[in-house]
């Protein structure tokens, strides 16, 4: 990483493999880990790079079924585990600015045909020295090509909400947070109107390893 003058935050240089991670919700365990790529880092935005093929950490039901298929009703309730996967779909581009109460990511088709861009509302990022750390809050929007967005996964977050995982007042703050990034949509202001969507990662960049200790406890710096 590199320093600023003062003492000020510090940033990855382009290039450097760290682990975006997210803690489970209403807990303190990391149960999404993925270790990405550093495209750009300075005190405007962080942006890493997901690469086909890269090994992560994802959430499980307890008897291994994939979280998507279990019933909404028990989504939430029943017992979970991590397990071992791999990204394989095309790459993601995660883009993030400081104290954002979101992420915008941007999906490919193959063949590098944009597809869209998904802003998934979370916890601000908070850095620590092997990369950055959240908590997902269910809500999201899904934005096209064309500027035209939709709300998703409402039902989980209502369910969330009826399972205890989100009292009233943080839903309210993420729905909050939902209509300030479509007043950012609306106004196609930044990341939106940047062109990442014409962005290519370094042909020579390695697919970054998943670390054996991909779950420890970190020393978390300022957002």
């Amino acid at each position: 990483m590199r320093g600023h003058a003062g003492g000020a935050a510090r940033h990855w240089e382009p290039g450097t493999q760290i682990l975006w991670r997210y803690r489970e919700n209403g807990g303190a365990r990391i149960h999404i880990a993925r270790p990405v790529t550093v495209v750009r880092d300075d005190s405007e935005l962080l942006a890493v790079w997901m690469a086909p093929g890269t090994e992560c950490v994802k959430p499980v039901l307890a008897d291994g079924t994939p979280v998507h298929r279990e019933p909404l009703a028990t989504r939430y309730t029943k017992p979970r585990t991590v397990q071992k996967d791999r990204w394989f779909g095309t790459g993601v581009l995660k883009l993030a600015r400081p104290g954002d109460p979101w992420s915008v990511w941007l999906f490919w088709e193959p063949g590098w045909r944009f597809k869209n861009w998904y802003v998934n509302l979370e916890e601000p990022l908070v850095r620590w020295a092997g990369g950055v750390d959240s908590e997902d809050h269910f809500l999201d929007i899904s934005v096209r090509p064309d500027g035209s967005w939709h709300w998703r996964d409402e039902d989980e977050f209502a369910q969330a909400q009826l399972d205890g995982l989100m009292a009233p007042a943080p839903a309210r703050r993420v729905r909050e947070a939902g209509r300030a990034a479509v007043a950012v949509i609306d106004a196609w202001g930044p990341p939106f109107s940047d062109g990442w969507e014409n962005w290519r990662p370094d042909p020579s960049w390695t697919v970054p390893s998943l670390p054996q200790d991909w779950d420890r406890t970190a020393a978390h710096a300022s957002p």
